[in-house]
Formats: C-alpha cells, sequence, structure tokens
C-alpha cells in the first residue's frame, strides 16, 4: 500500500473527484482522498493524499495557494465562471489603469460571499445542489487573505493575474467582486492553481504520468512521505521507555523525548514525533498548563 502524498496536476474536464477514483484503478488502492476541490475546468496542483496519510486531507486545505487567472471583463454569469449561463453583458468603460487598481484593491483580504456553486454545506446540502435546483439561499461573508496579486497583463475585456490566497478563498467570486467594483461585471475565464503550500506545479505529474509510474515501478519516487509537509515543526524522537505511549497515542512529557534543537515551546505549537526507529509516528501539540504534549494526529 502507498502511504504519502502525490502531487497530481489536474487536468480539465475531471472533477477532483473524479481525479480520486481513476487513481484508486491506476494504483489498485481503495483509501485514496483529494486536499481540497479545483473546478471540472480548472487546471493544476492538487495533492492527493495515499493510505495513513489520508488522515492529513483536513490538514492539508488549510495550506495557502497560488493562482493564475484569466479574467473576462463585462460579462456575468450564474456560476461567476464562463462555464456558466450569461446573465448580463455590459460595456467595459474602464482603462487599464482603472482595471489594475480595482485587481489590486483587494490585496490584503476582505469579507467574501461563497458562490452559490461552490461545495460549502448549508443544513446538509451542497450549495451547489442548490443551485441547480434554481434556489439561492443567502451566504455569510467570510473573511479571506490575499497577501499578493501580481497583474500579468490587461488587454480589455481580458486581464490575466496570479493570486496568492488563503483557504477558503474563491477566485471566481473575487473576479466576480472587481467586475462589481468596476461597474460592468466579470467573470473567470481561466484557472490554474500553481501551488498549494509547498506543492509546486513544476513538480506535478498527470494521470496518465502516474500510470507510466506504476507501469516501470518508479511511483515510490514520487511520493512525499507525511513527516515532508510538518518540516516547518519541531521533530522528536520517543526515548524507549515511552515507546508504548506512543503507540497507545497517550501524552508525551519532556522527560519522555528527545528534542532535534533546544525550543521553548508555546502553547499549541506542533511537533514530528518520530520511534526509536526514526519511523514517523504522529504530529503531538504543545498544551502549556499541562507542560506536555497530546496527540493531534497519529500515523500508526
Amino acid at each position: 500500500m502507498i502511504n504519502g502524498i502525490m502531487n497530481i496536476y489536474k487536468e480539465a474536464g475531471f472533477t477532483s473527484h473524479d481525479v480520486v477514483a481513476k487513481l484508486r484503478g491506476i494504483v489498485g488502492q481503495r483509501k485514496i482522498g483529494h486536499t481540497g476541490t479545483l473546478d471540472p475546468d480548472a487546471v493544476g496542483v492538487l495533492p492527493v493524499c495515499f493510505g495513513t496519510a489520508t488522515k492529513l486531507c483536513d490538514m492539508m486545505i488549510d495550506k495557502s495557494k497560488e493562482y493564475e487567472v484569466c479574467m473576462r471583463l463585462g460579462v456575468t454569469t450564474d456560476t461567476q465562471d464562463m462555464s456558466g449561463t450569461v446573465l448580463c453583458e455590459n460595456e467595459v468603460t474602464a482603462d487599464e489603469v482603472a482595471v489594475i487598481s480595482a485587481i489590486m484593491s483587494f490585496v490584503g483580504g476582505y469579507e467574501q460571499i461563497p458562490p452559490m456553486y461552490s461545495a460549502l454545506k448549508v443544513d446538509g446540502k451542497r450549495l451547489y445542489e442548490l443551485a441547480r435546483q434554481g434556489k439561492e439561499i443567502e451566504r455569510q461573508p467570510r473573511h479571506v487573505d490575499i497577501p499578493q496579486i501580481r497583474i500579468m497583463k490587461v488587454s480589455i475585456p481580458f486581464a490575466h493575474f496570479t493570486v496568492e490566497c488563503s483557504k477558503g478563498t474563491y477566485i471566481r467570486a473575487l473576479c466576480a467582486d472587481i467586475g462589481e467594483r468596476l461597474g460592468c461585471g466579470a467573470a473567470m475565464e481561466t484557472l490554474k492553481r500553481t501551488r498549494v503550500g509547498n506543492f509546486k506545479i513544476e513538480d506535478a505529474v498527470t494521470l496518465s504520468g502516474v500510470a507510466r509510474l506504476m507501469e516501470t515501478g518508479d511511483c515510490e519516487k514520487y511520493i512525499i512521505t507525511p513527516d515532508r509537509i510538518f518540516m516547518e515543526y519541531e521533530g522528536v524522537v520517543v526515548k524507549p521507555e515511552a515507546e508504548r505511549a506512543l503507540l497507545n497515542g497517550n501524552k508525551l512529557f519532556f522527560e519522555q523525548i528527545d528534542l532535534e534543537h533546544n525550543k521553548f515551546f508555546h502553547d499549541g505549537d506542533m511537533i514530528r514525533v518520530y520511534n526509536g526507529k526514526r519511523e514517523f509516528k504522529a504530529i503531538y501539540t504543545f498544551v502549556k498548563k499541562e507542560n506536555s504534549f497530546k496527540p493531534y494526529k497519529m500515523f500508526l
């Protein structure tokens, strides 16, 4: 069984669930999960977790992301991208300077209303399911962080730019909001995800590429072990007398571990925990009031 993460290049026409289904057939393994949906028409980085690494899926969703975007001005659609039904078209009166100013005004972040065509759940139903039934419900705005936007090219009615953003940011909604600010409307034309955390597009492998790697027996070379995702955390090795405590998912105290570096821990700080054979077994978190570490994710 494969245990780890693979950087998959999702091609257009596939949903994230399609990618997982196809990988199950390619590698002959059921326990596979993706780390956050990409629209079917979007392409780019989709980290996929295998085996015990599926426990990382929710943590991977929290990673920052980067996208290359093409936005079309002067058009509004029901899905906020060009795959949807056009609701209205308007003349674009803004010049290049005004368009760039409007785009850059979103740097830093803002309160974004999630699209109806999204996978968010309300009362147990996905928003896109309600949208397909012709229903629209009120959505609460959510703060999204946008540390950086870089303008690549503006050729009205199109604008090309890159966005670095936090989890939960909808680029379709960002495009629509830019269009609203300009007074002409806008929709996302194309989207490429170029980075998720430390996973970069230049290292991503297509589904056909994975199939070839399985045939040649080289697939393991492209599997990233779970602990490599958390290298910013302090690494510790449990002492022999604490091996059982680790295997049972018990708390660990300072006298039970060997630290890679001397470090002062703040409440909530994470550590990578290895057994005596230097095998990665868990992520623990520091509890200051108890002066101990408790399990956060186990990889036994």
